[in-house]
């Protein structure tokens, strides 16, 4: 029991990134914009988070830092497909390869730098990312473990799957958005500002992916710089949305399944204790891949897609 509780807290802290990956793309695939960078954008957050952190001693800085980087690296998605109306695929493997590659770039031009040849986040800010302590409710002795002792990152991501499932389902603006994602000449004919709208999804999205790509920088590697920190999450994290019917509320247990099968080779048991940890670290990619074959198969039953998803929306054709 004790251990099936340990992997149960582990599965929910290595699914965190992939839920941060998971609603940010939501939040740009509703306005109709398949967006493969996710990948690059967590990349350039986690530098981002990690730097940001590194030299301001500050948990809070580095939140920020994140966000921010993953903006910028979504504005330049956003520049290109809606203004420029570019390929949304070339765009986002573009910024995938560029996110990835100016990540590693400044970590490893700042560990040359570096006195020690590491570069590790101070104890302030590791002190800060532990887990929350709750008095009485972190202390009960299995609810304790299994809610109220995760870092601020598995709170801060389940409060954003919330706020940004009510504000796509339960909001007017959230509705307009959703039109947009259907059909943007018919929401441009109903005085829905498209443009608009189009910006400030894709760079929330982006700005929420960059907070994911931190937890991957900070924590999954313990506080210590390490290139690729984010290692496909950013991949899988697409095929969720899939998962997750393109509901933020449905990322949440879609990110954790995916978490648990992540960490299910340090918790083998019975038949799979003589199992090579090859398998168990292919996995969770195996699993995406067969969630994309089986939604194809069924096509659009179950979930709805975007009906431009993929499509740029050029205001003259309408």
């Amino acid at each position: 029991m004790d251990m099936f509780i340990k992997f149960l807290v582990a599965a929910i802290g290595a699914g965190t990134p992939l839920l941060f990956g998971t609603v940010g793309e939501i939040l740009n695939e509703k306005v109709g914009h398949l967006n493969l960078g996710v990948e690059g954008m967590m990349a350039i957050g986690a530098c981002a988070g990690f730097m940001g952190g590194y030299f301001s001693d500050s948990f809070l800085v580095a939140l920020l830092a994140a966000f921010f980087a993953g903006m910028l690296a979504a504005l330049i998605y956003a520049v290109l497909t809606v203004t420029f109306m570019a390929d949304q695929n070339v765009a986002g493997l573009t910024m995938t390869i560029f996110g990835v590659g100016i990540s590693n770039f400044i970590g490893v031009l700042m560990i040359t730098r570096s006195e020690t040849g590491t570069l590790k986040l101070p104890e302030n800010v590791t002190a800060q990312m532990r887990g929350v302590h709750i008095p009485l409710l972190s202390d009960l002795s299995v609810v304790g473990e299994l809610l109220f002792q995760y870092t601020p990152f598995v709170y801060l991501g389940i409060a954003v799957a919330a706020v940004c499932g009510f504000y796509l389902y339960k909001t007017k603006t959230g509705l307009n958005v959703q039109a947009i994602g259907e059909n943007p000449g018919a929401a441009d004919a109903a005085s829905i500002p498209v443009t608009r709208w189009k910006y400030f999804n894709i760079l929330l999205g982006g700005g929420i992916c960059g907070i994911g790509g931190a937890y991957c920088g900070m924590i999954i590697n313990g506080g210590v710089w390490i290139s690729n920190s984010v290692n496909g999450l950013g991949w899988i994290a697409v095929a969720l949305v899939i998962f997750a019917a393109w509901k933020p509320h449905m990322a949440i247990l879609g990110s954790f399944v995916f978490g648990a099968l992540r960490v299910l080779k340090f918790y083998k048991v019975g038949f799979m204790a003589g199992w090579p940890d090859a398998f168990f670290d292919v996995l969770p990619f195996l699993i995406t891949a067969l969630v994309l074959i089986v939604t194809s198969m069924r096509g659009s039953k179950g979930v709805h897609i975007p009906a431009s998803l993929g499509v740029n929306y050029f205001r003259e054709e309408r």
